[in-house]
């Protein structure tokens, strides 16, 4: 019996995930809240620039308020929204899921455990993603990371959930390589590690990870913000994992596993033009997932009792921005620096 599939938020990773499961074979609905997407794909498909090739793929797709019109229940929802819409994301799905279907949060940050609270926990499937991407056009993916170098993980989170994972992963397969964990919050930990090393903070100075990188200052401090998640981490009980097609030995044979990550990203799933999401989120005027990325990292440390300045100054500076008392800039390294 085929499954019917949905994935809620067709941004950038969303709709080319959405192509990708549309052109395996499955039976796909594209859901998203921005209308001129939804209208864009409904009249071109989904186009997916990639580098050498691109495909366009007809979609279905359906607004927000369209979702009241949807009879028949979702056996595998994937949620490629923001992570601070995770909650209200999961509230408008649920009366749409399978009473054993699963609710994926392909996100960034820590929205398992949200999720979990809105479907239950039986439910709920943990992910991990990196596809470097952007939608800066309606209807239109510029992928940077393409199938070959996209990388996803799967994991529960309850024993009721577990030995579904490749319901999952099969999917998934269809735009990258797949893992599956034992520890999904772990793995998404170290996703967040990551993250804070990289999406906000080259942002601010409104250039690519790999242009921020080859700063020697701005490296430095790139580093520091993700050992200061990589900490808190292990304070609150996170084990170091290996992420992005990375081995065991390739974790527990180094003491600069900060670094290394982000040259597996730089080298592997980004190219020198990659912007962030988070620089994306605020050309657009939108603002961007700090909170869930630093911002949980400093709050985290707070509560603990820890210090994490370069995170607090991060985000900071990310919150001025979006209020427009700054703008990203390299001016804004300085301030950075001072934080170390």
């Amino acid at each position: 019996m085929t499954k019917r599939i949905a994935v809620l938020g067709t941004g950038a990773n969303g709709a080319s995930i959405g192509a990708d499961l549309t052109n395996a074979g499955h039976d796909v609905t594209l859901i998203d809240q921005w209308p001129e997407n939804v209208a864009a794909m409904r009249k071109n498909g989904v186009r997916v620039e990639m580098p050498g090739r691109t495909v366009v793929t007809p979609v279905r797709a359906y607004n927000l308020c369209d979702v009241c019109t949807l009879t028949e229940p979702f056996d595998i929802v994937l949620m490629v929204l923001k992570a601070y819409d995770a909650r209200w994301g999961a509230h408008l799905i649920e009366p749409h899921l399978k009473a054993d279907g699963l609710l994926v949060g392909v996100q960034n940050g820590m929205t398992a455990d949200t999720i979990a609270e809105v479907v239950g926990p039986d439910r709920t499937m943990g992910s991990v993603l990196e596809i470097s991407s952007a939608m800066m056009s309606p209807g239109i993916v510029t992928r940077d990371s393409p199938h070959e170098r996209s990388w996803f993980a799967v994991g529960s989170l309850s024993s009721g959930a577990r030995g579904r994972e490749n319901e999952v992963a099969e999917l998934l397969r269809c735009s990258g390589a797949v893992d599956v964990v034992d520890n999904i919050q772990a793995t998404k930990w170290m996703k967040l590690v990551s993250n804070a090393t990289t999406l906000v903070s080259t942002a601010i100075l409104g250039l690519s990870i790999h242009e921020a990188a080859a700063i020697p200052e701005m490296r430095a401090l790139m580093v520091h913000a993700g050992q200061e998640a990589l900490d808190v981490g292990e304070a609150i009980g996170h084990p170091a994992l290996p992420i992005f097609g990375l081995k065991p030995d390739n974790i527990h044979q180094t003491n600069r596993l900060v670094d290394t990550l982000l040259d597996t990203l730089l080298s592997g799933f980004t190219l020198p033009s990659t912007k962030t999401t988070v620089l994306q989120d605020w050309v657009k005027g939108r603002h961007s997932e700090v909170d869930d990325l630093n911002g949980l990292v400093a709050k985290t440390a707070k509560r603990l009792g820890r210090s994490a300045p370069v995170n607090e100054a991060i985000t900071d500076l990310a919150h001025q921005i979006e209020k427009g008392r700054l703008r990203p800039g390299f001016e804004n390294l300085q301030k950075l620096v001072q934080s170390l």
